[in-house]
């Protein structure tokens, strides 16, 4: 896709779609207004009729424009200029940019009302335009004959004259978020026979050498050796054996604070003998998305050169029923050393996130954020578009939630009282996998929170916002790529207060 930032008359560009962004219940911007004049008022006309309301998201289409060089206008609704935020910028963007991407070889130039947007600079709404237009024409369907989407053959964002290089650095930025935000989809929409512990081993080891980052891959005997029985505990009923990859970006050099991303990383969660049922097993091929949005989030950062030390780590392993599997009534030993009597084999993504996050704990890092497809619970809580936040350091949770709030994502923080640790008390065992059915998903985080020894840590539930199992106007189905700006963002925000 080539990137063009213009400060070129809009009426002068030639493409296949100019996309024209107008206010609700407003004038139409300078920008529109001159545009509207080169097409003799075809813009103010549909205005008047009331087929143009600038709703938000709302977009038409008017197919001959006679007076300019572009073949076709898409007007696109903004909302009202006093209510908007980044997030909802985000989806206006992300719709048109589905819309015009069902056919193949299509240019777009894009030209917005100029001057702050919801208290956004140049730079900042530029980034949005590029990864909204990398991301919206990528789908799922990624074993189709046929694609439903297709990448954009040039994209021509068009600025005033003195914005045009801040705005072509936020492009340059917004374009590897776009990237990695449709790496980690492309991932999570990947059937389980082709991404297993294995193969997303072999990616992931790929993607570190493409961006320059160190990688290490533990195989089982070297996970055994590092004492992680209960990620093994895991694996265990599965043919496939499991891997811990640990990526390591050192931005900052020697001697600065290192965050660590830890990944779950679930390649296929049948549920173990606590077999679940087919219509809850048809998507969980996404249980990887922890481990997938980490690794996006990673190499990102590596890309965008932030000044920053991360220590990227995943477990990845595949939950099978066999004669091996793991047990109802079987006790784990933890690589901390903690007992954990098994009371369901489907709450099994906390167990090998225990491993790991020991592990990076012993490396020393001063920071922790853990994202998994954790609960159902945090999906009844919140729904399917919203994280669930949990933390031990009130401090870290509140720099998290700001850089999540800073690239428009949904978060929110839930409890973490003590009484939920409760019902992990076990007669026979240090802990159990699991607690009541209720509070599940913050009983779960209580249980997270005895294997970070008290580091500053934030435990994210991405399981309703993750994967979509349809379509809306403003994304595809499947893998979302969610959480993924926002630990790049939160990666930067540490980089920059650590300096």
């Amino acid at each position: 896709m080539n990137w063009v930032v213009s400060a070129a008359s809009a009426s002068s560009v030639a493409c296949h779609w100019l996309v024209v962004g107008v206010w609700e219940k407003s004038d139409l911007p300078a920008e529109a207004s001159v545009l509207d004049k080169a097409t003799h008022g075809a813009i103010s006309e549909l205005v008047k009729r009331g087929d143009i309301t600038g709703k938000l998201a709302e977009t038409v289409e008017i197919l001959q424009a006679p007076g300019i060089s572009a073949e076709r206008i898409c007007v696109l609704g903004l909302g009202d200029p006093a209510t908007l935020t980044r997030a909802k910028l985000d989806k206006a963007l992300m719709t048109v940019s589905r819309k015009l991407s069902t056919k193949a070889a299509v240019s777009v130039a894009i030209l917005l009302p100029q001057g702050p947007m919801c208290g956004l600079a140049a730079e900042t709404v530029a980034g949005c335009v590029a990864t909204a237009f990398t991301v919206g024409c990528v789908g799922q369907g990624l074993y189709k004959a046929e694609a439903d989407r297709h990448e954009f053959v040039g994209v021509t964002l068009l600025v005033s004259t003195g914005s045009v290089p801040e705005s072509e650095r936020g492009v340059a930025t917004g374009r590897i978020l776009g990237e990695a935000t449709n790496l980690t989809r492309e991932l999570v929409n990947r059937h389980p026979n082709d991404i297993y512990p294995e193969t997303f081993a072999l990616r992931m080891e790929q993607e570190a050498k493409r961006w320059g980052i160190a990688c290490e891959v533990m195989d089982e005997p070297r996970i055994e050796a590092e004492r992680m029985g209960s990620l093994l505990g895991v694996s265990r009923g599965s043919s496939r054996p499991p891997r811990v990859v640990l990526l390591r970006y050192q931005g900052a050099g020697a001697g600065k604070p290192w965050l660590s991303l830890v990944g779950k990383g679930v390649t296929f969660d049948s549920g173990g003998l606590s077999l679940k049922p087919s219509d809850s097993m048809k998507t969980m091929k996404c249980d990887m998305a922890g481990a997938a949005t980490a690794l996006g989030a990673i190499t990102a950062i590596a890309r965008l050169g932030l000044k920053v030390n991360v220590l990227m780590a995943a477990g990845l392993v595949e939950n099978m029923p066999s004669g091996s599997a793991f047990m109802l009534g079987e006790i784990l030993t933890a690589r901390n050393g903690m007992t954990i009597e098994i009371m369901n084999t489907d709450a099994e993504g906390r167990l090998l996130l225990a491993d790991v996050l020991s592990y990076v704990v012993d490396q020393g890092v001063d920071r922790i954020i853990d994202l998994a497809t954790l609960t159902g619970a945090c999906v009844v809580a919140l729904g399917e578009e919203v994280t669930g936040v949990f933390s031990n350091d009130q401090s870290w949770c509140d720099q998290f939630l700001t850089g999540a709030q800073e690239v428009g994502e949904d978060a929110w923080q839930m409890p973490m009282f003590d009484s939920f640790a409760e019902q992990l008390k076990c007669d026979t065992a240090d802990m159990k996998n699991i607690g009541t059915r209720w509070g599940g998903a913050i009983t779960a985080a209580k249980f997270l929170e005895k294997f970070v020894s008290g580091k500053p840590w934030v435990h994210l539930d991405i399981a309703g916002p993750a994967f979509a199992e349809s379509s809306k106007g403003h994304r595809d189905g499947g893998g979302t790529g969610a959480m993924v700006r926002t630990l790049v963002q939160v990666a930067k925000n540490f980089g920059d207060h650590s300096a």
